[in-house]
């Protein structure tokens, strides 16, 4: 698990009491939001920044409050109970399925922040009397992107889908099937590159080499003959995910190698990965070229060399590649099905670069 602080926070965590809101809720002294709040509780939701709460409160009487105040609903799975902070703070992050090192963690308590800090010194943690400057720490500041805009409803419906999933009774394919999977791949056009940028940026987890790449950067690759790059995106019942994921290939005649796979945290559990592969397999086969993948191990994303295994992937014995990056090649007997369970709409890939 990292030690330290990620790039960029995904979420913010909350105190209630003399943080959030002025006076103590169990003293019934609770007044209403610091006057800064409801427009850093906007300005950070526009930025594709969660929100949630670790307090120690009543839990009925705090969600009261927020409703009250108007704010209830940015708040995603708060954890409101008499249990230490850093339990609260580690809950949230399991909750919102993401690294506690993008957390940052409000309260206007050093003992608290210090507690917290103890437990979880990868989580950064800010006194609620700093919030005048909040908004221009570095690692908040974000492209504000249509898709950033809804990261908070998709959450909610992704918690949606987790509570049908819990529900669900039969097999794990019976499962996936009647969810409606609609899965594109599609060469990616500039309308398509501040998403892309932003998913280099905040995907560690599942993401193969950990490139990071400007819009500008992604901008200079779609004209270059001897590069592709994909943008994945997926519904189901529910609705939309979004775009959820990246492919970057680079092509020539004999070869098509996968420089970086990356699949957003929301997807995970629907074999996005196996599918894109299984795809891009069959394009390799039509294009009468070998695929290959770059893979750069580090402390969070082996679910993705997992995914690469799965898909039919060993390691190539090339050890020329630097900087640590491991070539693996796709066996020639590897499946390349597309399961049924998923509707998989694809363009097809430029053929592969003559001479």
């Amino acid at each position: 698990m990292p030690a330290e602080p990620a790039d960029r926070v995904k979420c913010v965590v909350w105190d209630l009491d003399d943080t959030l809101w002025l006076g103590t809720l169990s003293e019934g002294s609770a007044g209403p939001l610091r006057p800064q709040v409801r427009h850093i509780l906007t300005t950070l939701d526009q930025r594709g920044v969660l929100h949630s709460i670790a307090s120690k409160n009543d839990p009925d009487r705090a969600i009261a409050r927020l409703r009250q105040l108007g704010v209830e609903e940015f708040f995603l799975h708060p954890q409101i109970s008499w249990l230490p902070k850093s339990e609260l703070v580690r809950a949230v992050a399991t909750e919102l399925n993401i690294g506690l090192d993008t957390l940052l963690f409000i309260d206007d308590s050093p003992f608290e922040r210090a507690e917290v800090a103890h437990a979880h010194p990868q989580v950064r943690c800010v006194d609620a009397a700093a919030l005048d400057d909040l908004l221009t720490r570095p690692e908040l500041d974000a492209v504000v992107t249509p898709e950033a805009g809804r990261r908070r409803e998709l959450y909610r419906q992704a918690e949606v889908r987790r509570r049908y999933e819990d529900d669900f009774r039969g097999p794990r394919s019976d499962f996936l099937a009647s969810l409606g999977l609609r899965l594109t791949i599609a060469p990616a056009v500039p309308e398509d590159l501040l998403r892309a940028a932003e998913l280099t940026e905040r995907t560690h987890q599942l993401n193969t080499t950990g490139l990071v790449f400007s819009a500008a950067d992604l901008a200079a690759v779609l004209p270059d003959p001897g590069q592709t790059l994909l943008v994945i995106g997926l519904e189901d019942r529910f609705g939309s995910y979004g775009t959820v994921g990246l492919v970057l290939l680079a092509r020539d005649r004999d070869e098509w190698r996968i420089r970086l796979l990356l699949m957003s945290c929301r997807v995970m559990g629907r074999n996005v990965g196996g599918v894109v592969l299984a795809w891009l397999a069959q394009q390799c086969d039509a294009a009468g070229v070998q695929l290959t993948a770059d893979f750069l191990p580090n402390e969070v994303n082996r679910p993705m060399y997992v995914v690469y295994r799965l898909a039919g992937f060993a390691d190539d014995g090339d050890d020329s590649a630097d900087g640590g990056v491991r070539r693996l090649r796709l066996g020639a007997g590897a499946s390349r099905a597309v399961p049924q369970y998923v509707h998989l709409v694809a363009a097809d890939v430029l053929p592969a670069r003559a001479g």
